[in-house]
């Protein structure tokens, strides 16, 4: 399990490593707003838990298990910033929110989440979430169509 921070620096590294080819200390540092000394510790943490390539004054690689954690972590992200903006909270609020839950949340809870959303797109044809968007906005439900009407007795 890597911490928030790791999960972090490895975003960081691919994100740079995908625009300019490759990273360096410098690179990650200014991207971090954090001191090269820094970066150059958490460079060598990483090393020696298998998620980078790192050789001192050289570049910095991504490892398959570095790559793979930099890729679920992006992802956790922007599902749950899409599920947020979806029910209608500010693009700036969204990403801030995603950013720190992306990292909190349980294996279990992030599958249901995903099942949730998935549900809530597809179930019957309907997108429960602009209903709900609706609903955020005038406090009125849309009313249900659908399956058979219950008699009282």
């Amino acid at each position: 399990m890597t911490s928030e921070r790791k999960e972090d620096y490895l975003k960081t590294i691919d994100k740079i490593i995908s625009e300019k080819g490759y990273a360096q200390v410098k690179d990650i540092s200014r991207s971090l707003e954090v001191g090269p000394s820094s970066v150059t510790g958490m460079l060598k943490k990483l090393t020696d838990e298998g998620y980078i390539n790192y050789e001192k004054y050289g570049g910095v690689t991504l490892t398959q298990k570095g790559k793979e954690t930099a890729d679920e972590t992006k992802e956790k992200y922007r599902t749950i910033k899409e599920f947020l903006t979806a029910l209608g909270v500010s693009e700036t609020v969204a990403e801030d929110d995603a950013c720190k839950m992306e990292h909190v949340i349980a294996p279990d809870t992030y599958t249901k989440f995903l099942m949730f959303c998935e549900f809530s797109i597809t179930e019957k044809g309907t997108n429960q979430m602009e209903n709900f968007k609706k609903y955020c906005e005038t406090g009125k439900t849309e009313k249900c169509t659908c399956g058979p009407k219950i008699q009282k007795l």
